[in-house]
């Protein structure tokens, strides 16, 4: 984060000098300080952060292209009118342990084309799923085994 602060503080001033390395070094030693203590920021939380860098970006990979695949069967249920879709409410629980795990994990069932998280309390999800094919696998979505190994990390 220090580095990040010096790097902002050379772009702005628009040039490198001794005299504003000199003064950026102290800025950005005071802003990193002020961020430590008030903004409750901490090296380890820095460390975890890039701890799960990759982890995350594998998430949004992985989320991007179960989105197309949702998209795909949701425009085949809409295309071939066969039959009438059977929209179908479904419950299950989840082990991932932190808030922000769990409502990634509803996020991201929403965020999929025909299903929508109704109901999220404690570890117990309540989807809406357009047709009962949707609801085939929710429990053991891949999105929770990405997430429950950020958590773990």
């Amino acid at each position: 984060m220090i580095l990040l602060y010096f790097c902002l503080w050379v772009i702005f001033n628009g040039q490198l000098t001794l005299e504003i390395a000199i003064f950026g070094v102290i800025i950005s030693a005071a802003l990193f300080a002020f961020t430590c203590k008030f903004v409750d920021y901490s090296i380890e939380k820095e460390k975890k952060i890039f701890k799960n860098l990759f982890r995350m970006i594998h998430y949004i990979i992985v989320l991007i292209i179960e989105i197309f695949k949702a998209n795909m069967a949701v425009i085949h249920l809409i295309l071939t009118q066969k039959e009438e879709p059977q929209p179908q409410l479904v419950t299950f629980t989840s082990d991932l342990k932190t808030p922000i795990g769990r409502s990634m994990l509803a996020n991201a069932i929403t965020l999929t084309p025909g299903t929508i998280t109704v109901i999220l309390e404690d570890n117990k999800y309540t989807v809406h799923c357009l047709d009962e094919d949707f609801s085939e696998g929710i429990d053991e979505l891949v999105f929770a085994q990405i997430i429950k190994n950020c958590e773990e990390a």
